[in-house]
């Protein structure tokens, strides 16, 4: 279900679907580096103003599930404008700072974005751009990410497939927002 806070900036409605707290895992792959099943929290926040504040954790997944360690972080900020234009500005923990631009798809919840300009500290690794789609699917959050280095053409090497966390004051705004007139079975609702 898609929400629309009363107090999100108007220019913001159409990346409503963005919005919450997220988690669930995925695969990491790429040359030279460990591939792996990863844990990934994904929050999508706001606070009136005409941006999205994103924050992402993930860390490495061992054969049962278990956290082994931390993977990558990022945060950043998301916009949007009147024709449907993303952009991201986004810094990563390992020392990589990004701005993305995309589009937002006509008719569906879905976003591709593409580097545009890519700053590295002299402690990253190498890096030259990426590629992400992030696509609302059945109530889900799913996303691939693409990268490439001086040594390695554009390829994925992260996706993950992430779920709305509900929290218990989810419920209780629900519950409120249930129709006085329900059926006390409940069945009755439905039918």
């Amino acid at each position: 279900m898609i929400e629309i806070p009363s107090d999100l900036h108007k220019d913001l409605v159409p990346l409503a679907f963005l919005l919450g707290n997220w988690s669930g895992a995925g695969v990491h792959d790429f040359p030279g580096a460990e591939k792996c099943n990863f844990g990934q929290e994904v929050s999508f926040t706001h606070d009136g103003r005409d941006f999205l504040e994103y924050h992402s954790h993930s860390w490495v997944l061992d054969n049962e599930g278990n956290k082994v360690r931390p993977l990558e972080s990022e945060s950043g900020f998301w916009r949007i404008d009147a024709d449907r234009k993303v952009e991201v500005t986004m810094v990563r923990n390992d020392g990589v700072v990004e701005v993305w631009y995309g589009e937002l798809a006509d008719k569906k919840p879905q976003i591709d974005l593409v580097t545009d300009a890519v700053a590295r500290t002299a402690a990253s690794g190498p890096y030259t751009g990426g590629k992400r789609l992030y696509g609302y699917v059945n109530s889900d959050l799913m996303w691939v990410g693409e990268k490439q280095t001086p040594e390695v053409e554009l390829r994925p090497y992260m996706s993950a497939h992430l779920k709305k966390v509900v929290t218990p004051e989810d419920v209780e705004r629900w519950a409120k927002a249930l129709p006085d007139d329900m059926p006390d079975d409940g069945i009755a609702f439905f039918k």
